[in-house]
């Protein structure tokens, strides 16, 4: 049977969507996030506007967000860069990363992986999670900078160690494959695991290949059918999908009835523990 493919990297990007929270004494940036979080999106822009003039970092995030998302505004992503700019350059690590996004996508500035990279070391250097992923991912792929495992392996770890998910994912994936780290199964096991339990369809497929080889694991067919059971459920349709749909499959004609009504149960407990 073909080997189930462990070697994806998710190189998932994101714009963020949060607004900077206010402080605890009111005043015009307040009201606008007061304003900003009833709808009333005019007022925020307004607001907002009134304090980007005099430098206000986290009104010229919001701007950015506004006009990211099209809220009261057109969107924009040209403008939306712009503020986010304005906001990096004063060293917002949210802003630095969504700037990073923007250049990664090629949307409102041209497509340039270098500066994307950029952007997503000095906010990753803040210990910005999803920028550590990022740029983790951009060094895996070698976009924008010399392709370095050891490199994407250690900014994985650290937006792993934050409980990322997928860096937790890829990680894994890393240790699994041996790359930019030593080979180390037990090691791609407690990284799979904790992103699997967190959902992520691909670290539970590759988590239940895990089981059903026994490589960091005792081999067990019941937890391997489980994970591969959720994986199948979650993850979309492609190719990816179809392997693993083989590998439960396969799986199944192995066992016995009693054992895959114990891997079905484990997959309800799953779901009531976690969804």
């Amino acid at each position: 049977m073909t080997h189930c493919k462990r070697g994806l990297v998710a190189g998932i990007l994101f714009l963020a969507v949060a607004l900077t929270p206010a402080a605890a004494v009111l005043g015009p940036f307040e009201d606008g996030v007061e304003a900003y979080g009833s709808g009333d999106y005019a007022t925020a822009l307004r607001l907002w506007l009134s304090l980007v003039e005099q430098g206000h970092a986290n009104a010229q995030f919001n701007l950015g967000i506004m006009f990211g998302n099209g809220r009261g505004v057109p969107q924009d992503y040209a403008e939306a860069g712009k503020w986010f700019r304005l906001a990096a350059e004063q060293g917002g690590a949210e802003a630095q990363y969504n700037l990073g996004v923007l250049y990664d996508n090629g949307q409102g500035v041209p497509q340039d992986y270098a500066e994307a990279a950029k952007w997503y070391r000095l906010a990753a250097e803040q210990r910005h999670a999803r920028a550590q992923y990022n740029l983790g991912y951009i060094y895996d792929e070698g976009r924008g900078v010399p392709q370095d495992h050891a490199e994407a392996a250690k900014w994985y770890r650290v937006a792993a160690e934050q409980d990322y998910a997928v860096a937790q994912a890829n990680l894994g994936i890393m240790y699994d494959a041996g790359q930019g780290v030593p080979q180390d199964y037990v090691q791609a096991v407690k990284w799979y695991r904790l992103a699997a339990e967190h959902g992520v369809a691909y670290a539970q497929a590759n988590f239940g290949v895990m089981y059903l080889e026994g490589l960091g694991v005792p081999q067990d067919n019941v937890q391997a059918l489980m994970w591969f059971k959720l994986a199948v459920s979650r993850l979309p349709s492609g190719e990816y999908r179809d392997t693993a749909v083989k590998y439960r499959d396969f799986i199944a004609e192995l066992m016995t009835p009693s054992q895959i009504a114990e891997a079905e149960k484990l997959v309800r407990e799953w779901l009531r523990k976690w969804l």
